[in-house]
């Protein structure tokens, strides 16, 4: 239960982290105003909480492994909203993340 739980915080993180970031991008770069900008800041906001209650104590090692879940969570994110489409190296590249993320957080570990 502990990994499921693991996988939807990162989940959640993904989303507002990456949901975040779009709605700032939107905001300046796409003209659409300081709404979009401050609804961005926010969900950056939330997304800090969020990994806070990842069951694992250590801040190093859960921001690490977010970073895989972050490429990840780009390309799809990428592919959802803004119709982007990955060629096999992205595609390749973020595989290589997510692998890194299951070792960094889900490998057996002896207590020290």
């Amino acid at each position: 239960m502990t990994v499921a739980r693991s996988i939807l915080l990162f989940a959640v993180a993904a989303l507002f982290e990456i949901g975040g970031a779009w709605l700032v991008w939107q905001g300046w770069r796409e003209h659409r105003g300081l709404w979009w900008i401050a609804a961005g800041v926010l969900a950056l906001g939330a997304y800090g909480f969020v990994a806070t209650f990842q069951p694992d104590p250590n801040f190093g090692r859960i921001l690490a492994a977010y970073g895989g879940v972050f490429v990840a969570g780009s390309l799809a994110w990428g592919m959802v909203v803004d119709k982007f489409r990955p060629d096999r190296w992205d595609v390749i590249g973020a595989a290589i993340c997510v692998v890194g993320v299951a070792v960094i957080m889900y490998a057996p570990r002896t207590p020290s």
